[in-house]
């Protein structure tokens, strides 16, 4: 992966805020992630998941969605791929943690309207948390979920970032891959 020419310093991280950065998506995508929301650093970038240390792009790697590491400069090489990122509140922030609970509901309704629109084959929410609070499921694990929207099967995987020490990359790598391995087939009823 290489690292972007230039970091945002501080300043232009913190202009950043409360900002949007362009979904990557495409019809009939084989998975399209969906970020809790975008924070400064990918603000100002105005790429996903681009802080660095953040583990998603390893873990797509490991996992077997990108065959050589894409960084987040590149992120449009995912749709080569099957891949697609949106996110489910779209506005930066510094942490998820400043997002009110009454954005993740509407946030679910965005997310469906793209569903709808675009037809991937499943939906991974990066996120168990947004996941449990957008969707009103609060006892929803990591994993293959039972609802679908549309024709689109739900995921849920844990958040990539760096400050979730709960997941190490070898267990973040396992957790993608499993959803790796199920979307290369046709989705069935759970």
């Amino acid at each position: 992966m290489k690292a972007s020419p230039v970091r945002p310093t501080r300043a232009e991280q913190l202009a950043a805020e409360n900002t949007t950065i362009p979904d990557l998506i495409a019809p009939g995508l084989r998975v399209l992630f969906c970020g809790i929301n975008p924070g400064l650093y990918s603000g100002a970038t105005g790429h996903h998941f681009a802080k660095p240390g953040n583990r998603f792009w390893p873990a797509l790697h490991a996992s077997g969605f990108t065959p050589h590491l894409v960084s987040p400069a590149n992120e449009r090489e995912l749709l080569d791929h099957g891949v697609g990122i949106t996110n489910f509140i779209a506005r930066t922030t510094a942490t998820a943690a400043e997002l009110g609970r009454e954005e993740y509901p509407a946030g679910r309704k965005t997310l469906e309207r793209k569903i709808r629109k675009y037809h991937p084959r499943w939906l991974a929410i990066v996120g168990l948390g947004a996941y449990r609070i957008g969707f009103a499921d609060p006892f929803a694990v990591v994993g293959r979920q039972e609802r679908m929207i549309g024709s689109t099967g739900v995921w849920v995987l844990p958040n990539p970032s760096g400050l979730n020490a709960h997941y190490q990359p070898k267990e973040l790598a396992r957790l993608f891959g499993e959803l790796a391995t199920a979307s290369l087939f046709p989705r069935s009823s759970p």
